[in-house]
């Protein structure tokens, strides 16, 4: 799979949390590739998205 950088702008409190779970292992990555993968299956699968 071809990857390509993306860029993401996140207000300070959101950032917080999203360090905070670097110590359980979760990159950021990770857990925005995750979330993007499960919000265009949904939409693949019929569900209205947000």
């Amino acid at each position: 799979m071809e990857t390509k950088p993306l860029l993401v702008r996140l207000p300070a409190a959101l950032k917080r949390k999203l360090d905070a779970l670097r110590g359980e292992g979760v990159t950021a990555n990770g857990l925005i590739r995750h979330l993007l993968e499960n919000h265009f299956t949904s939409l693949a699968k019929g569900q209205k998205g947000r």
